[in-house]
């Protein structure tokens, strides 16, 4: 774990600490790129702390502070020792971005009882165990908070072979709103971001876009006929993250170009 930064960030977050996981790429790196440039510190977590190196150099190299941990959310052993350490460092966690997730495409006949596991132990189980640890500091701290969870638009709508990954997704989608009625009464509020199709540097992305047959096929699917991007989704978190956002929970923000507006 290591700490690094020069206060140079002077904006109205410039004492609050957001914790983000799965932060290694993708929409958990933009997200700490976006927090940070609003002046958060920052604890940023990933399956090994080796893989954080890249974004927490990107995040040093804006003058924020950063802090970097190990999280499984597989495992409860690691999930309690990731929220203690992720207080340490800064003494408080103000808001939880829940980023971290895992993906399967599976015809619904085809998935295995170990499959369906191991994606809930991440997606759900372990998201709602970590929430629940930061929701306990959160409380006993009494200055409110925010939890920010990822979800995604196969949350609510139906899609072929993705029927695991999305039944979980969706289990996100009615956390947040359980959570939102719960917590209300101490000033934490609890929404989410559901994206569609994204424009990631994901493994899974680059090797499908270089599929130009895949590609057309699924950008004909979205009204607007691109993908959203990372720093879109991102943008959301921030906002969520923000003063502006200070009266809005139990809420699904979709970016997702307009695939489920049909």
């Amino acid at each position: 774990m290591g700490l690094s930064g020069k206060g140079v960030l002077n904006t109205p977050q410039a004492e609050k600490v957001a914790l983000v996981t799965g932060a290694s790429f993708g929409v958990g790196a933009a997200t700490a790129l976006a927090l940070a440039r609003d002046g958060f510190r920052l604890v940023l977590t990933a399956t090994s702390e080796k893989n954080l190196e890249a974004t927490v150099g990107r995040v040093k190299a804006l003058g924020g502070q950063v802090a970097a941990l190990a999280l499984d959310l597989r495992s409860q052993d690691s999930i309690e020792k990731a929220a203690a350490s992720a207080i340490a460092p800064f003494g408080r966690i103000d808001v939880l971005v829940n980023n971290a997730g895992a993906n399967l495409r599976r015809k619904a006949v085809d998935t295995t009882r170990q499959e369906w596991d191991d994606l809930f132990n991440v997606n759900l189980t372990g998201t709602f165990f970590l929430t629940q640890q930061i929701g306990r500091h959160l409380i006993a701290r009494n200055e409110g908070g925010r939890i920010i969870s990822i979800s995604s638009s196969h949350a609510l709508i139906g899609a072929a072979e993705r029927s695991a990954y999305g039944i979980s997704k969706a289990a996100v989608v009615q956390m947040t709103r359980m959570l939102a009625i719960e917590w209300a009464e101490h000033n934490i509020t609890v929404n989410n971001v559901a994206p569609g199709r994204l424009d990631t540097d994901s493994p899974s992305r680059a090797a499908k876009g270089q599929d130009p047959d895949y590609m057309a096929a699924m950008l004909k699917n979205i009204p607007l006929h691109r993908l959203a991007t990372a720093d879109e989704v991102a943008g959301a978190v921030a906002f969520l993250a923000g003063p502006s956002a200070a009266s809005i929970t139990g809420q699904t923000i979709i970016i997702d170009g307009g695939l489920t507006a049909k």
